[in-house]
């Protein structure tokens, strides 16, 4: 593009060139300005042509552009007013249109202004009639208002490529972090299925290993171990649930939690009982799995610091929320209490907290009277916002 607009005016300047020489004789004085203005108008276009085409000059081209179309200007609204130089009128409206586009609106009013006044200039020095007196100013005015218009569009176009540009970006780093979520989600489900089927795996075998080392029952063992060994199953089912994220089969709160409930029994050997005050709301899927987790946590931590003990599990739902609770026994020694029902260690609780978080709702944990130990997870609804409920520490 700009070699075609270098060669156009070229072209352009040899023309003018022909129709100002190619006249009748003028006075002297007369043929010596249009030889002067004539050259001047040539350095002009040069120095146009060598700001596009020249790539070193490039980034001194908004610098150098109004004076060199300064000249191109002011030679060609003084070439117009020349006998036979109204084809140089042309040049002055086009630089006057590429201040416009190109340069900020005070350099270019200046620039425009400068060939209005040497247009007036000339046609009063020479005896010029009104039309190129008014109507040559009122064509670079134009030029300049064009040239304006022009800028406009360039900026709302530079505006709208940067805001495209900007809401890629946006897209882009939304994937991202969808991608993360993902990746985080993914591995508290995995987590969560690891440490609660591998911690009741565990028991079992330290049972089994007990079995053989004290009583060296081996039938017994084998009927633990077989049952440790139906536990992996289990979790190896859990985890390819987890993994590839299938919900469909899910079951409501209740039903998981009471599923649960039983699972634990027939592993561990302790009764279970499920208290449900109020009719369960149904809940979304990442809800509910988020609450069947923090049961089965706390269920294998029952198990481990308190076992064979019976755990009480509480699901109460109201319009505003719905709680979950699992209390079990706890030691007499403090230590062991302590230990009993911390669910600190590792990152289960990172990840119920997590959970719960995503889903505004808070995870407590704290001892109830002298022997039990409380783990309660509150989750609001979306139609309420409950404040966590007195006497419990918040973990």
């Amino acid at each position: 593009m700009r070699r075609a607009a270098f060669l156009v005016r070229v072209a352009g300047t040899a023309v003018v060139g022909v129709l100002l020489f190619d006249a009748p004789p003028v006075a002297p004085h007369v043929r010596v300005l249009k030889i002067a203005v004539y050259a001047v108008l040539c350095l002009g276009i040069a120095g146009w042509s060598l700001l596009d085409l020249i790539p070193p000059l490039a980034p001194h081209r908004i610098r150098l552009l109004g004076p060199v179309l300064g000249v191109v200007v002011t030679a060609g609204g003084l070439g117009c007013t020349l006998p036979h130089g109204d084809g140089m009128v042309a040049f002055a409206v086009v630089g006057a249109l590429v201040v416009g586009s190109d340069l900020e609106l005070l350099p270019a009013c200046i620039v425009a202004g400068t060939g209005i006044v040497t247009v007036a200039f000339g046609a009063i020095a020479l005896g010029d009639g009104i039309g190129t007196t008014i109507g040559y100013p009122l064509l670079l005015v134009v030029g300049l208002l064009l040239g304006r218009t022009r800028r406009g569009y360039q900026v709302q176009a530079e505006q709208s490529a940067a805001l495209l540009a900007q809401y890629e970006q946006l897209q882009l780093q939304q994937r991202r972090t969808e991608v993360l979520d993902e990746r985080a989600r993914i591995a508290r489900e995995i987590h969560d299925v690891l440490a609660h089927s591998l911690g009741a795996l565990g028991i079992q075998i330290q049972v089994a290993r007990a079995v053989l080392t004290d009583s060296q029952d081996i039938d017994k063992a084998v009927e633990l171990l077989a049952a440790a060994q139906r536990m992996a199953s289990e979790g190896l089912v859990e985890t390819r649930r987890a993994v590839h994220a299938l919900r469909t089969d899910q079951l409501p709160l209740d039903q998981e939690i009471a599923r649960a409930a039983d699972t634990h029994s027939r592993r561990h050997g302790a009764a279970v009982a499920v208290d449900i005050d109020g009719t369960p709301r149904p809940l979304p899927a990442d809800a509910t799995l988020a609450l069947l987790r923090i049961v089965q946590e706390a269920l294998v931590n029952a198990a481990k610091h308190a076992p064979g003990q019976p755990v009480t599990v509480g699901l109460r739902c109201t319009d505003a929320l719905t709680v979950v609770t699992v209390t079990n026994p706890v030691a007499h020694n403090p230590r062991s209490a302590s230990n009993a029902g911390s669910i600190t260690g590792g990152y289960g609780l990172i990840g119920m907290r997590e959970r719960l978080r995503l889903l505004n709702g808070t995870l407590t944990a704290g001892p109830q009277g002298d022997d039990a130990w409380t783990v309660t997870a509150q989750l609001p609804h979306p139609d309420g916002n409950p404040d966590p409920e007195p006497g419990t520490l918040v973990s």
